[in-house]
């Protein structure tokens, strides 16, 4: 039928139709408001109610607030709140909001927050991400130095795209906070959990992160960026979302700034020298290679790689962490401090591209896994010795450089 006789056939419908039907009803209000309202319901629902006026302050009073009165389309008022003698609600109790850190703060005086405040919420943020010390035992089909090698190269990509350091310690927590939520993983998934881990980190640290299919290259076909994307949010899963934890790098960060801060007011603009930090930095990333690392808390680790290359006294100004601490783990990272005095720690690298104040923050690869040979050998090797060198330089407490 044309246009034409459709319009003819609707007006004598319309005609036809009895006056009772053009009638709309108004049931339809509460589901379709917003997207199909009716023409009829318009001047309701936009016109303003009036309501009247309500006195409900007495100057007279003591805590009264005046204009407590709040209107409401049904022309409601709520009832005025009675108050105390602090000037707070008698319904409601409040907690003491100013909590005190477990270890005193030493943070100088900020002129943006609470050093309390900011150090407490450092420790528990240090507490919240917990590792699985037994996580190996999870995996029967995976051996302790299949992680080492896998971290290896993570660094090495690390290195590669010019990745933080930050980056790759973030990708190092997924791996094995998500190790320690699975059982029995076959040591050909490994590599594209730690890939998929790193990914995720350079997304939430880098400002540019390298592609998804830049990771798959990396792998060499071993994985495609479909199997990436897959993990990623598996992983992401798993985590329950919790991707922002409180790294060893970013404990060591916190303590050089410390040290080294001359004016509180450029606390967030780094002051030590890059050097020291990269030498630290390097024997943090021996070490998170031992799955033993995960004994220890990330600021007990940052703190006693400190101590190997600093003192007792600086160790306990700048994390207030006392010596019965740090002694386990400090005791733990001496094979691993001698092993990277043997051959030398490496010196500052330069990246194109790179500001010369962001060096010392791009993750660097080094042979890691023949360093960590040396250690584990000097571990083996005559423990009494080992343990009265141990005993000697504790003493001394000298530093290794």
């Amino acid at each position: 039928m044309s246009r034409k006789g459709r319009n003819v056939e609707s007006r004598t419908i319309d005609h036809e139709m009895p006056k009772e039907t053009t009638v709309r009803s108004r049931k339809r209000k509460s589901d379709v408001a917003i997207y199909l309202q009716d023409p009829d319901e318009v001047a309701e629902m936009t016109k303003k109610k009036q309501c009247g006026t309500l006195v409900c302050w007495n100057p007279e009073s003591v805590h009264m607030i005046p204009c407590r009165r709040i209107p409401t389309p049904d022309n409601e008022v709520d009832t005025p709140v009675a108050l105390n003698a602090t000037g707070f609600s008698t319904q409601y109790t409040f907690k003491n909001i100013f909590v005190t850190p477990t270890r005193s703060s030493p943070l100088p005086v900020l002129c943006w927050a609470s050093r309390d405040d900011v150090w407490n919420n450092l420790l528990k943020k240090d507490e919240t991400y917990s590792r699985d010390i037994h996580v190996m035992k999870k995996h029967p089909h995976l051996q302790p130095k299949m992680r080492a090698i896998l971290l290896d190269w993570l660094m090495e990509v690390c290195e590669v795209y010019k990745l933080h350091r930050e980056t790759f310690y973030l990708a190092q927590d997924y791996f094995d906070r998500f190790m320690a939520t699975q059982t029995n993983v076959f040591k050909c998934t490994l590599q594209l959990i730690g890939i998929s881990s790193l990914f995720i980190a350079a997304k939430m640290e880098e400002i540019y992160p390298p592609k998804v299919h830049q990771f798959a290259y990396v792998t060499d076909g071993a994985c495609t960026e479909d199997d990436i994307l897959c993990m990623e949010i598996i992983i992401m899963k798993e985590l329950k979302w919790r991707l922002s934890p409180l790294t060893p790098v970013s404990w060591l960060n916190i303590y050089m700034q410390v040290a080294y801060l001359k004016e509180s007011e450029e606390v967030l603009v780094p002051q030590y020298p890059q050097t020291t930090f990269v030498q630290i930095a390097e024997l943090l990333d021996l070490c998170v290679l031992d799955v033993k690392c995960l004994e220890f808390s990330y600021g007990v680790l940052a703190a006693s790689a400190l101590f190997h290359f600093s003192s007792l006294e600086l160790v306990e100004k700048v994390s207030a962490l006392k010596w019965s601490d740090v002694e386990e783990c400090v005791r733990w990272m001496v094979p691993f401090a001698m092993s990277i005095r043997e051959v030398g720690s490496s010196a500052l690298r330069t990246f194109k591209g790179i500001p010369a104040d962001d060096m010392h923050n791009i993750q660097t690869h080094a042979a890691y896994l023949d360093w960590m040979v040396r250690a584990f050998v000097c571990m083996r090797f005559n423990r009494n010795v080992l343990y009265q060198c141990v005993a000697l330089f504790l003493v001394c407490n000298c530093s290794l450089y």
